[in-house]
């Protein structure tokens, strides 16, 4: 997952500099053949799922894989990509073969996948030049400090501010706003160019793919012949200008990344090709391309202005529906391209924070506990932690701080909304969703089904082949699970979180390099 931020304002490009990025209408919808099942798959951080579901949403057979994940120096977080290749491929196999139904019967697969994790590959062979860089990864950080206080940036910020006093701009007000992280693609894949000698052969001889992982499985599955992202994948990488809606020829520019590397974007539910019949033994139309968190605003049905969805799975994740205006960066959130479909676009504005699940993993590797659901009464158990604050910073500190250099540390040892939407597999636990509804004072409504990113993904495929008919049909399809509503007053909250304010700024600044 990233933290994507708005693109600085740029004058207008010539198409040299820029192409405005254009959804081609591509072919038509494939013909939906029977009764049919559409796969919904999510390559997230932590787990690969793909479910088989029918016109009901039930699903109907299930398959998953762990996401192995390489740490070959500190800070550095990389995956495998014939290991992830091989794995993808099992978990459609496996939950297919779960439903007890042919390949053939797939009439459409909506592909949704973690944000901001990128590779790039030589054009002619296919091979790849690197492992996926992960959006955890923390080598760019020295990149994002010098860039972060560097009297260019200053400058932009500055003319933006002044700028936008006089037209009132909301893009300039979010250049004025603009900072780097290290979550976004930006300077990551810079470090790649400045780094990467392969890559740098390549870029010169125009011979160099660029993708995050959507990009590059849909390469993979079409053997070349397709090759693209959606707007909610570009838009979370950073260096894309969600007023504009196109890749930002400043930024790049800025970051010296050749705008050509990038791939055309399209809308999110679209006809994208068909998987090559040799690796399911049937053509597989993939008709969605969606960012997880984007998916999972879909599946939970928040297709209204003001609607809100928390995800907790390996990091947490707040979206709010801003409806057809990009919301600027104040208050610690920052713009999303939700989805695209046809004439539609939903803009979103999201607030994460990286470590949630990751810490409950990190606790379950120390043997404090065998499974996570054992959580639950561990916590329900003690009256309160007797002051003891846990920073779970493991990959620096996001928003509204945005501390790479954070360190995870444990401390004195001896927002509303009419309802929010939950999610995510940390979610499970109730004592941590009955929490969360006191201290935002609202209702959260956690679903029947947790894998919102699956669903997501294929309602947004469905809606492609014409398996449901509208938004609408799939509102009536969402089922609650549980609503918990306010029990305790904030208040009585407030010396722990004073305590937690506390720890959380002594954590900061720890490394002062990684």
């Amino acid at each position: 997952m990233s933290v994507p931020t708005p693109a600085a304002a740029e004058a207008e490009a010539t198409p040299e500099q820029e192409a405005r990025v254009r959804p081609s209408q591509g072919p038509g919808p494939p013909d939906l053949p029977g009764p049919g099942y559409v796969l919904g798959l999510d390559l997230g951080s932590s787990v690969i799922r793909c479910h088989v579901y029918d016109r009901a949403a039930r699903i109907h057979g299930s398959g998953s894989q762990k996401v192995k994940v390489i740490y070959p120096q500190n800070g550095w977080v990389e995956i495998d990509p014939e290991v992830l290749w091989s794995h993808f491929i099992a978990v459609i196999k496996e939950a297919v073969q779960a439903a007890g139904i042919q390949m053939h019967q797939i009439v459409g697969l909506g592909i949704s996948t973690q944000r901001a994790t990128f590779i790039t590959w030589n054009k002619k062979t296919g091979n790849h030049f690197h492992n996926f860089i992960s959006w955890q990864d923390l080598r760019a950080t020295e990149l994002v400090k010098s860039w972060n206080n560097s009297f260019l940036l200053k400058l932009i910020q500055n003319s933006c501010k002044i700028l936008h006093l006089f037209t009132r701009s909301r893009r300039l007000l979010g250049a004025s706003l603009f900072s780097f992280t290290t979550q976004q693609v930006g300077l990551r894949l810079a470090w790649v160019l400045q780094n990467v000698i392969e890559v740098q052969k390549a870029v010169r001889e125009e011979n160099c793919c660029f993708g995050t992982i959507d990009t590059w499985l849909l390469y993979k599955l079409t053997k070349g012949s397709a090759y693209a992202t959606d707007f909610s994948n570009a838009s979370t990488t950073g260096i894309f200008d969600p007023y504009q809606m196109c890749w930002s020829g400043i930024l790049t520019s800025l970051l010296s990344i050749p705008i050509s590397l990038l791939p055309p974007v399209k809308d999110t539910s679209h006809n994208f090709g068909s998987v090559d019949k040799e690796i399911f033994g049937a053509s597989i139309p993939i008709v969605a391309l969606v960012a997880d968190q984007q998916a999972a605003m879909f599946g939970e049905c928040c297709f209204q202005r003001g609607d809100v969805k928390l995800t907790m799975g390996t990091g947490t994740f707040l979206d709010i529906n801003t409806g057809t205006n990009v919301q600027q960066t104040v208050g610690g959130f920052y713009p999303l391209i939700g989805w695209k479909i046809g004439p539609e676009v939903v803009c979103l504005a999201e607030g994460n924070a990286a470590d949630t699940g990751t810490a409950i993993k990190w606790a379950q590797n120390l043997n404090l506990f065998t499974d996570a659901d054992e959580t639950e009464k561990m916590a329900k158990s003690l009256p309160d932690s007797e002051g003891v604050c846990f920073v779970p910073s493991f990959s620096g500190l996001q928003v509204p701080l945005n501390d790479p250099c954070a360190c995870a540390s444990f401390m004195a040892h001896t927002l509303h909304f009419e309802e929010s939407l939950a999610d995510g597999g940390v979610c499970k636990n109730s004592f941590i969703m009955q929490m969360t509804s006191d201290l935002i004072n609202e209702k959260i409504d956690r679903p029947a089904q947790i894998d919102m990113s699956c669903l997501g993904a294929a309602s947004l495929a469905g809606l492609a082949v014409g398996f449901w008919t509208n938004k609408e049909e799939l509102k009536k399809l969402r089922e609650s699970g549980r609503v918990f509503e306010p029990q305790r007053k904030w208040k009585e909250y407030e010396p722990s979180m004073e305590n937690w304010v506390k720890a959380v700024k002594r954590s900061m600044n720890w490394y002062s390099k990684i």
